[in-house]
Formats: structure tokens, C-alpha cells, sequence
């Protein structure tokens, strides 16, 4: 005959239950085995270990073979552009806001890297030739190597064709192409430093990094250059052309990834200049 718990050993029952749970180690996400609460940040949703950036703790990896998710696509135009879209479905959903000239995006993301990308996309569809400029900042601060981006890419898809430029956190710019859909991304990378030509430094010969002014992209054809003031003076190309052949129409646009899986920050792209036609970076 079984015997009614009493009130103190059904609470003694739940405290250990509770006790138990927190031993625990967390679980998996069903999405992909190998996912841990170790790399992510209390509060934060949990995302793939892959997914997380290089620290002391981790190594940074490519997602695996096969890996997608989904872009969330919004049907709702901000100033030049037609729609905003989460690429690659970012574990925490983006937003943006224009007041003025200025476009606010507030985006999570792992990267916008290796074989596939995730990051809030302000865009237009269109063919021909293409000039997008603007002056990029971080108003919050936030993670070293976040970046705001303009981009031309040829889907929606998280691991579309596509040629871009980017300001990252710490200053570093780059022209980056992905050659085919799901290949890796490949670029080169630029940064600017001083000795005695900035202000700050413990002496002349401290070499200070710049962030650039304002960056910019054109499509002239099958080219891609990269275009840069770097601080404030007319905008001149830095680099060489990269060639990439898309199929039009195509995306064109801006965005930003935090480089945080499940953590937003916040971009500003400011002074746009957007026109489809060669020549009138600026």
C-alpha cells in the first residue's frame, strides 16, 4: 500500500528536483548538436558553438556543411529602399529606424563571413550600374569586430553571390566578394594607422589606428572597387577592382552584423548616396 507524501518530504522532493536541474549541464539546442550555454552570455539565446567569435576560450570555425537558416523577409520600405530582410535569420530579429539622413540598424548575427551570412538588410532590387556611399559609426560601442556594410548581392539567401565593402569596429576596412553561391568569402583588408599624424598616443611614435571617415562601393560593370575618405577629404579608390558577374536584377542595400550570434548592436549609415549609375561615389 502506497503511502501519501507528506507536506515537508514532497518540499524536500521539489528542492532536490530543483537542485538537480541546476547541476545540470544546459541542453542542446535541437537545431544542431554541439550547442552550449559555455559561449553565450546570460540572457542571450543560445546559438552553435561554431557561431560564436575567436576569444581566449574559443576557436572561431566556418559553419558545418549544409548549414542555413531561412532570411525573414518584411515587406516594409525605409527612405530609398524597398524592404529590410534578417539574412540568414539571425537568432534575434533586427530592426532599423531613419530619422533625417541617418538609418539606424539594430542587428544580431554571427558574422557576414565564410560560406553563409546573418545580418539586417535595408534593400532595393535593381539592374545596371551602382554608386552607394555613406559615412558608417557605432553610436554604443560595442564588439571589436561588428561591421556595417554596403552590399550588392544576388539573392536573399544566406549564402548568396555577392560583393560588399565594411567598416569593422576596430577600424579595419575591406572589399569582399563570395565568387559563388556557398563558396567562402574572400577579401582584402585594409587598415590605416598613423605615427604623430593622429591626435592622442603616448608619443609620436604610438602608431593609432583611423576609421575611415566614409567608404563606399560601385559596380561598374562586372567591376567592384572599393572607395574610401578617409577623413573627409573627396572620396578616391583604395585598391584594386575585384570582377564578380551577377544577374540582374539584384539586391543592393546596407546592413550590419554585430558578430554576436544572439546579442544586437546598433549601426548608423549616414549621408547615403544611392544612384544607378557608375561614377557619382562621392
Amino acid at each position: 500500500m502506497q503511502r501519501p507524501i507528506s507536506g515537508i518530504a514532497a518540499a524536500t522532493v521539489t528542492l532536490l528536483a530543483a537542485a538537480l536541474a541546476m547541476a545540470l549541464p544546459a541542453q542542446e539546442s535541437p537545431e544542431i548538436a554541439g550547442t552550449s550555454a559555455k559561449n553565450s552570455p546570460p540572457g542571450a539565446p543560445l546559438a552553435p558553438d561554431w557561431a560564436y567569435p575567436q576569444s581566449t576560450q574559443h576557436t572561431q570555425v566556418g559553419p558545418p556543411a549544409g548549414f542555413h537558416r531561412d532570411t525573414r523577409v518584411e515587406n516594409s520600405p525605409i527612405g530609398v529602399f524597398k524592404g529590410q530582410a534578417d539574412v540568414g535569420g539571425a537568432l534575434v530579429p533586427g530592426r532599423a529606424s531613419l530619422a533625417g539622413d541617418t538609418y539606424t540598424i539594430r542587428s544580431a548575427g554571427y558574422n557576414v563571413w565564410y560560406t553563409r551570412d546573418e545580418f539586417r538588410f535595408l534593400f532595393k532590387r535593381i539592374s545596371g550600374d551602382v554608386s552607394l556611399a555613406a559615412n558608417l559609426a557605432y553610436p554604443d560601442g560595442g564588439f571589436r569586430d561588428h561591421k556595417a556594410l554596403l552590399v550588392i548581392r544576388q539573392s536573399l539567401d544566406d549564402d548568396a553571390k555577392e560583393a560588399l565593402v565594411a567598416l569593422h569596429g576596430d577600424g579595419m576596412i575591406h572589399l569582399a566578394q563570395r565568387p559563388e553561391k556557398g563558396r567562402r568569402l574572400s577579401d582584402m583588408e585594409y587598415r590605416i594607422g598613423s605615427r604623430g599624424g593622429l591626435p592622442g598616443g603616448k608619443s609620436p611614435d604610438s602608431l593609432l589606428t583611423l576609421n575611415a571617415k566614409r567608404i563606399g562601393i560601385e559596380k561598374k560593370g562586372d567591376q567592384f572597387t572599393l572607395w574610401v575618405s578617409e577623413q573627409g577629404e573627396p572620396m578616391h579608390q583604395f585598391g584594386a577592382p575585384i570582377t564578380l558577374k551577377l544577374t540582374a536584377p539584384f539586391y543592393v542595400g546596407i546592413g550590419f552584423t554585430s558578430h554576436l550570434p544572439g546579442v544586437a548592436e546598433t549601426a548608423t549609415v549616414s549621408n547615403l548616396v544611392f544612384e544607378n549609375r557608375a561614377g557619382r561615389v562621392r
